[in-house]
């Protein structure tokens, strides 16, 4: 069978990945986003709009996917309107490719605010225990990845394809202009650092500092993508997907600034937002990257610092467990700090930072 794959958020951190992979296997890619990238080799661009059903059914009239990726997602002020607009743009999705027939398998990328709740009330009140496992049940707050969930489930119930759910950590991966990049941040935030002789200071709580952690590669969040669609025993399933080991933070920090070749600041346990210590930083990101001839110097595109602080500012030990993938059958591993480093050589070579 031949494997067409429509990628909804292709511009994104998992979908630009999702697409270089599933193009390396042989898969047809159509990539979906309001402005695709023109640079991704292999996949077809689709320009549209997932909050708009007339233009989104124009775009996808001749496209026929045997496997669709919904990787995207617009944040909004509250939880109640991230409900509204997350669910609604899958809703849309689905209802303009049910005329066109065909879809055997929906894949949807959450993550562990499924455990952790939303941003409103993220990481506060009654938690389930770590490891996080996927048949601990929902919160019981508001949470648009269970709305999302929800409109595949009716959409798989009414038209009969298989779907699976993929539960990240925080990703770590190659995109710009994206909202929630660690990496990226590290990488714009160390820079900074050397550049000016700031200190590079982990901005976070002593839980995330000396607790243990995990996070998630986006190459092998694309590879579980591509094994859950192709892997009959995984249809109809949640999977958690994390890069295999665990960390704390008191070492990967140190790790991060020797490839930086800055001089990590002691931490002395208190919390130091990134978004305060980057504050004011855009015209000296805006000079660098003029001296340097970068290729973006809108540090706004770049630094997602709010992200990186409600992750390194989470008040608990956060660890992810992959038992459910690896009894079926999934038993791929990434060292993280090495995820880490081969984006920022990537970063480099791109002439993102210098």
């Amino acid at each position: 069978m031949t494997r067409t794959a429509l990628i909804a958020g292709v511009s994104g951190i998992v979908g630009n990945n999702l697409a270089r992979h599933l193009v390396s296997e042989g898969w047809s890619v159509a990539g979906l986003a309001r402005r695709p990238p023109a640079d991704l080799a292999g996949v077809t661009p689709v320009a549209a709009d997932l909050l708009d059903p007339e233009s989104l059914r124009g775009a996808l009239a001749e496209v026929r996917p045997t496997d669709v990726f919904i990787t995207t997602w617009l944040r909004q002020e509250t939880e109640a309107e991230n409900i509204r607009v997350n669910g609604t743009m899958v809703r849309n999705l689905l209802d303009a490719l049910r005329p066109n027939g065909g879809v055997a398998h929906v894949g949807l990328i959450t993550g562990l605010k499924h455990y952790l709740g939303p941003f409103e009330a993220y990481g506060k009140g009654t938690l389930p225990a770590t490891p996080f496992r996927e048949e601990q049940g929902r919160l019981d707050v508001e949470n648009f990845y269970y709305a999302q969930e929800d409109e595949v489930f009716a959409a798989a119930a009414r038209d009969g394809f298989g779907w699976s759910v993929h539960r990240p950590h925080t990703i770590i991966g190659y995109a710009l202009g994206n909202a929630m990049n660690m990496g990226v941040t590290l990488a714009v935030y160390a820079t900074l650092c050397r550049e000016t002789g700031r200190p590079f200071r982990f901005p976070g709580s002593a839980a995330q500092w000396n607790g243990l952690t995990d996070m998630t590669d986006a190459r092998i969040l694309a590879r579980q993508l591509a094994w859950a669609a192709t892997t009959p025993a995984a249809r109809n399933e949640a999977f958690n997907i994390v890069d295999g080991d665990v960390f704390r933070w008191s070492w990967m920090w140190g790790r991060i600034a020797d490839w930086f070749g800055v001089q990590p600041a002691p931490f002395d346990g208190t919390v130091l937002p990134l978004e305060q210590q980057m504050d004011g930083a855009a015209p000296l990101w805006a000079e660098l990257a003029a001296r340097h001839g970068l290729k973006e110097a809108d540090l706004g595109r770049l630094a997602s610092a709010w992200h990186t602080d409600a992750d390194l500012g989470r008040p608990i030990e956060v660890v992810t467990d992959m038992s459910k993938s690896r009894r079926l059958g999934f038993l791929d591993y990434q060292a993280t700090d090495d995820a880490f480093f081969d984006l920022f050589a990537r970063l480099r070579a791109e002439r993102v930072i210098p």
